[in-house]
């Protein structure tokens, strides 16, 4: 690991204050990426999110897919968290602390507004970051789209009737902008281009390399600097584009974010140890309790937006939740890789 990939906590850091600053003095320059947007899709961020994407979808074993069935726990451990344990966790503390522990800081109203920016979070499993973690914790690529995919599917059919239910709404308009163009950005195109680069790259096999993945490796290897660049901008620009809400409502920032913490660290401590115990190889293991921790942040904000308003308390719950999750998900990796000799 050399000295950029060893200090990366530190560059976050350095990124998450200088995205606040930057956001505060020149303003102007994150309203004109905020309006690169279509369908609640920041293009700018897709672009960056893609660029971290991309690798891991080259390393991609497509003959190998099929065998994925063979070991089911993964999927079985994620669909469990995804689905039965993590929107109704999420629920609940936002109900403890917003009704009761904080209930003499925020008025109901808005405190109700913030549980249902929760709920919208917790009922959307990410899709996109969920590749760039997985490849942090050297996943089972293979494993991993198709952990993804079947969320993508589920989330189609179980996202609205689930949003209802914990929010008490019977009108839940689902954004199917948001979600296609969103599966198509983050899970579609880098498929595709990873797919014709592989290919590519093994028809370049030689006698020494009779597989072509030592060019793979070495494509995979030249990447690398430009997806952690990409990583460290994309928080510059969450930051940047939040900045003068997170100046302006420190406090609530501060609410908001001490349950969404606490849930995020729980349900991965659950998924681990869930993953310990059904004895998943780590390189399954990490990737699916990934992907039950984190969130589809550009379908929850939308889904806010479209039913309590863009400057509602449910907006900024799920703004908070952009602004948690990177930092918080880097430690978990950090934590993950840490822990691989648990899983030997």
């Amino acid at each position: 690991m050399g000295f950029f990939e060893r200090y990366l906590s530190v560059w976050v850091g350095l990124c998450i204050v200088a995205g606040v600053g930057l956001g505060y003095a020149v303003p102007g320059v994150f309203e004109s990426i905020a309006a690169l947007e279509y369908a609640h899709v920041n293009l700018v961020v897709a672009l960056l999110i893609w660029l971290m994407i991309y690798p891991m979808m080259v390393q991609i074993d497509f003959g190998s897919i099929k065998d994925v069935g063979k070991k089911p726990k993964g999927l079985v451990l994620t669909l469990v968290v995804n689905w039965l344990i993590k929107p109704f966790t999420m629920a609940l503390l936002g109900w403890f602390f917003f009704k009761g522990i904080f209930a003499d800081w925020v008025d109901p109203q808005t405190a109700t507004e913030y549980i249902a920016g929760m709920i919208l979070l917790g009922v959307a499993p990410c899709t996109a970051m969920v590749f760039v973690w997985s490849h942090l914790t050297k996943g089972d690529a293979n494993y991993t789209l198709v952990q993804v995919s079947i969320n993508d599917l589920i989330m189609v059919v179980a996202f609205a009737p689930l949003t209802a239910m914990l929010l008490g709404v019977t009108d839940i308009t689902v954004p199917w902008d948001t979600l296609l163009l969103s599966v198509a950005l983050y899970v579609v195109l880098p498929l595709i281009a990873g797919y014709i680069t592989r290919r590519a790259l093994e028809n370049k096999k030689t006698a020494a390399d009779e597989l072509g993945t030592g060019a793979i490796d070495a494509l995979v290897s030249k990447f690398k600097p430009f997806s952690v660049v990409g990583l460290l901008l994309t928080i510059v620009i969450l930051f940047g584009l939040q900045a003068e809400t997170i100046l302006a409502q420190p406090q609530d920032i501060v609410l908001i974010a001490i349950p969404l913490l606490i849930q995020t660290y729980g349900i991965f401590a659950i998924a681990y140890f869930a993953a310990k115990r059904m004895k998943l190889p780590h390189n399954i293991a990490a990737p699916a309790c990934m992907i039950g921790t984190s969130n589809f942040f550009e379908l929850a904000v939308a889904v806010a937006i479209s039913l309590f308003g863009l400057h509602s308390g449910a907006a900024l719950a799920t703004v908070v939740g952009v602004l948690v999750e990177v930092p918080v998900m880097l430690s978990l990796v950090w934590f993950a890789n840490k822990t691989r000799h648990w899983f030997d």
